[in-house]
């Protein structure tokens, strides 16, 4: 309140002065450069301050054994953490000590949370930032800080009569970014040169013995000087979980959550194929939001599965779409459904007309099991499914909608993956210098050829979208096991069965 009172005193003076013909343009000049050199000061005098707001040396409760699915990367991590622990061994040795570990890999797979139980493990003082605190508009702030930075290190473990210490660094890409690419001013570059030179300091003999960790999702950004060897000399991949991992993360995130005798952790694993670990938390707390909203005492399979579809699709919307609308909502849907079973029998879990984020409807399916090699047949049996939806619109309705824009774009990606990995007509080719001309061409073809196949299944299957599109106009959701019933005759007919 007194700043704003002397500064508005301060502008009525100066005007004043104007008014009564006074050159006011030094006392505003004086004013800015005072302005200035005070916020400067303030600035480089909350330096100290930065680290040392938040208690930076508090043991932390996270473990290890508090991480699911990621056994390979913490046994990968606990090998390089031994170095900390094994000290008077080391120097037998004569090895120089692991200065820095680069935990790499997508978002909410649990880099953070494995920096914490790795200062646990290593019974070592734990001090985390993040990259943006230490970039600042003010040459030589961000450099400062990185020295106050392992200075508060050093300081918080002789207080806490501890000879190691780690400092975490989170989204070290910001700090860390190659030089030279930011042309109008060099704090970025000399805040990355004191962390060099911070982590070159490092020594085995050191009266507190300081790890870097850092983690990033963003590996190929970081100046190659980061990553040589004696500054980070390991990096640790923390990918997405593999369905095991998968069950052994939702067992952690439930394990304080009352589940009713019907839930399938392991069926829920299986249809999460590509949920990082802040997927499976977040999936864990919607179903037990759901369950808490019914009046429920116990979380069925049924809240978990509701779960798994508000995570991916949002929150369902209060808008309703006109009879006419859902009609074609519903034949698109189950469009997709049937190829979808065509293709990978058993692979419908759920379809739904109610509309939920940014869809008006939506076919879940069942993942396979968790593959990473295609073959061209299996891509070719992906963009039929994408194409669907739209095919079966003009099969039963006599045109098309605007619904299958993202389809399209996901069938033109997944024609594009063929091409890529030489399995088109042109062999093994660079995409970097394919003629866009040809390209479009090839990928075109690709299309054609699968959408003239979907469009022969579904004409011979139009009955079927009809009494299915009337159960799921009444139903507005149906199972997979449903769904397979009510197509079990149809799909028989089409492969040459009889129904007796």
């Amino acid at each position: 309140m007194l700043k704003e009172i002397s500064l508005g005193i301060g502008l009525a003076a100066v005007i004043f002065l104007a008014v009564s013909g006074y050159d006011v343009i030094p006392i505003i000049f004086m004013g800015l450069a005072a302005g200035a050199l005070f916020f400067i000061t303030r600035s480089r005098g909350m330096i100290g301050k930065t680290f040392s707001a938040a208690p930076p040396a508090r043991a932390t409760k996270v473990e290890f054994s508090d991480i699911g699915g990621q056994a390979t990367a913490i046994n990968e991590l606990k090998e390089a953490l031994d170095f900390i622990k094994n000290h008077d061994q080391i120097i037998k040795m004569g090895i120089r000590p692991i200065k820095g570990i680069l935990l790499t890999g997508p978002p909410g797979t649990g880099k953070t949370l494995m920096a914490k139980a790795a200062a646990g493990y290593t019974e070592s003082v734990f001090i985390a930032c993040s990259g943006s605190e230490f970039i600042e508009l003010y040459a030589g702030v961000g450099a400062q800080r990185v020295r106050q930075l392992f200075q508060t290190a050093r300081d918080s473990a002789i207080k806490q009569k501890k000879d190691s210490a780690i400092i975490f660094i989170d989204e070290i890409d910001i700090l860390g970014s190659k030089r030279g690419q930011n042309a109008s001013h060099h704090e970025y570059d000399q805040t990355l040169n004191q962390l060099l030179v911070e982590m070159d300091g490092l020594k085995v003999n050191d009266r507190v013995r300081v790890l870097v960790m850092a983690a990033t999702n963003r590996v190929d950004m970081l100046d190659p000087a980061l990553l040589r060897p004696g500054r980070f000399d390991r990096q640790v991949k923390v990918d997405l979980a593999d369905k095991a991992g998968r069950l052994e993360i939702l067992k952690l995130h439930c394990r304080n959550k009352p589940l009713a005798a019907d839930v399938d952790l392991e069926e829920i694993a299986k249809q999460t194929f590509g949920f990082s670990g802040a997927h499976l938390e977040s999936l864990a707390n919607e179903g037990a939001i759901l369950a808490m909203r019914e009046g429920c005492t116990e979380i069925s399979n049924r809240h978990l599965l509701e779960a798994i579809d508000k995570v991916m699709m949002g929150e369902k919307l209060d808008r309703r779409p006109a009879r006419k609308e859902l009609e074609r909502v519903a034949v698109h849907e189950v469009g997709h459904a049937l190829l979808s079973e065509k293709v990978r029998p058993g692979s419908v879990s759920m379809l739904t007309i109610m509309p939920r984020g940014q869809a008006l409807g939506y076919m879940r399916q069942v993942p396979e099991n968790d593959t990473y090699l295609h073959t061209r047949g299996y891509l070719e049996n992906q963009i039929q499914v994408l194409l669907a939806g739209s095919i079966a619109e003009e099969v039963v309705l006599g045109d098309r909608s605007t619904g299958a824009g993202n389809d399209f774009e996901q069938a033109v990606k997944t024609a594009g993956q063929i091409i890529r990995s030489g399995m088109s007509e042109l062999g093994v080719v660079d995409p970097d210098i394919l003629p866009a001309d040809l390209r479009y061409r090839v990928i075109s073809g690709i299309i054609k050829t699968q959408e003239q196949k979907v469009k022969e299944f579904l004409l011979k299957m139009k009955d079927a979208i009809g009494q299915i599109v009337h159960v799921l106009l009444v139903e507005e959701k149906i199972t997979g096991e449903y769904f397979r019933t009510i197509t079990k005759k149809f799909l028989l007919v089409q492969q040459g069965h009889t129904d007796q």
